[in-house]
């Protein structure tokens, strides 16, 4: 009999064991390991929303890894990655694919307007550019426009911009957007294509210097000039304006929601403004008097 009690004592203390290593190792929003794959263009962004999660919730360790925008979205859709960002429209084939692959809703997290600028070196007697020089200049032998790679977010949103294939566009490369910051001034016929969050951190020493070293062209669009201020870009006026967004194949509520819901949220959007870039979601500051 007492035998009998101790061989049911022992099951039941096996159970509760294996259950407590189970619940040790499930996944959750506030532990746990993650990669999140972004293009180059907006890993500052990336980089700085991931560094505050990880100070919220300290059991948990990001990885941000650059990646072309369309090989990113490969990797999500053959499970090789949890999470990406994106700037592009999908077009319904891809929306059709990912819903599929994923069996999931094709809900995009939109937390940041970025934009797509163009830039000529400081001592450029070139003051603006327009949509039509834009156009015509994607279609000359000239390769006047210098961008930082093909399957990039920054060709990708030009081509769709323009309505066309980024195959059927004639460019430069030069690989990285500070790179073509740096090298832009060798090329002075040159109009470097970068994502403005390359430097668009306002204190940043590094950012500072890249500005210093380009000139911003205005856009030129039915007749009116418009800039990259915030203003411009909360009411997408200027052109190439661009909402970044985060997809995943994550069905939970685990780390990678929680970092989506932590990014489009009043810190996470805070985190956004101080990288220069305009919030997707704006938050009224109210105050009570009494």
């Amino acid at each position: 009999m007492k035998n009998s009690i101790k061989i049911i004592m022992l099951f039941l203390i096996s159970i509760i064991v294996v259950s407590c290593k189970k619940e040790e190792k499930s996944p959750s929003y506030h532990k746990g390991e993650m990669t999140i794959l972004t293009d180059e263009s907006f890993k500052s962004v990336t980089e700085a929303l991931a560094e505050g999660y990880m100070i919220n919730y300290p059991e948990t360790k990001i990885k941000v890894v650059t990646k072309k925008e369309d090989l990113g979205f490969l990797d999500l859709l053959n499970d090789k990655a949890r999470i990406v960002v994106m700037s592009r429209d999908l077009s319904p084939e891809e929306i059709k694919t990912y819903e599929e692959r994923v069996d999931l809703k094709f809900l995009p997290a939109r937390f940041a307007a970025d934009a797509v600028v163009f830039v000529v070196p400081k001592d450029s007697p070139k003051e603006s550019i327009s949509m039509k020089e834009i156009e015509q200049g994607m279609q000359s032998d000239k390769k006047e426009f210098i961008f930082d790679g093909v399957n990039s977010s920054n060709l990708n949103f030009v081509a769709q911009k323009l309505k066309k294939q980024p195959k059927d566009l004639k460019f430069s490369i030069i690989p990285g957007n500070k790179n073509i910051i740096e090298e832009l001034n060798k090329y002075p016929d040159k109009i470097g294509v970068i994502g403005l969050n390359t430097f668009s951190r306002p204190y940043d020493e590094e950012s500072q210097e890249l500005r210093n070293m380009v000139k911003i062209l205005p856009v030129e669009n039915n007749g009116k000039l418009y800039t990259t201020d915030f203003e411009n870009l909360r009411k997408m006026n200027y052109p190439f304006t661009r909402i970044l967004y985060f997809l995943t194949n994550e069905g939970n509520f685990n780390i990678a929601n929680g970092f989506i819901r932590y990014s489009c949220t009043q810190l996470g959007q805070m985190i956004v403004q101080k990288e220069g870039l305009q919030p997707y979601n704006l938050y009224r500051r109210e105050v009570q008097m009494r």
